[in-house]
């Protein structure tokens, strides 16, 4: 009898901690297919064709004016890309990759004798919260731990992301 009570008790708190707070959400609206980020405003923008349906402030590449042409510029790449993987394990909390490079950067790149870097996400803060306030990324997108939840539940991989000045 005890055996059968201690066993039910491990069941039932796994199970609560099983119910806790999960990063990985469920979105059920209307598709986003597209992804606008708008570089000068700090704005990212999630659309369904022509309407908006969210909005987020975002921190770039510690150098964020200018297209990135290489490695260790600072840049966030602009033009239009499309979000080509995803990464649950990310040391920020979780990201989407930019296809940044395509050929064009890489040829760019390679003509100045230079890399074209790569590894362009969007991802949330890690461990470093609020810093969605000052441009601080090698080049990635960055926002909170709580909105790349929201996000990484509403992008699929294919979805065009269009980064503008």
């Amino acid at each position: 009898m005890i055996f059968l009570r201690t066993l039910l008790a491990l069941v039932l708190a796994f199970g609560l901690v099983a119910c806790g707070d999960s990063k990985f959400k469920t979105y059920r609206g209307p598709a986003v297919t597209s992804v606008q980020v708008h570089k000068s405003a700090r704005k990212m923008y999630l659309l369904h064709n022509d309407r908006v349906l969210k909005q987020y402030d975002v921190a770039l590449g510690f150098m964020p004016v200018g297209h990135k042409q290489f490695e260790g510029d600072g840049k966030t790449p602009e033009g239009g890309y499309w979000i080509d993987r995803t990464n649950p394990d990310s040391k920020y909390h979780l990201s989407l990759g930019v296809s940044y490079p395509n050929v064009y950067d890489t040829e760019m790149a390679l003509l100045a004798n230079k890399k074209p870097g790569g590894d362009i996400f969007i991802h949330g803060a890690g461990k470093y919260p609020g810093s969605n306030k000052v441009d601080w990324t090698a080049g990635c997108i960055a926002v909170t731990n709580k909105e790349i939840e929201e996000i990484y539940s509403m992008i699929r991989v294919g979805t065009p992301i269009y980064i503008l000045p």
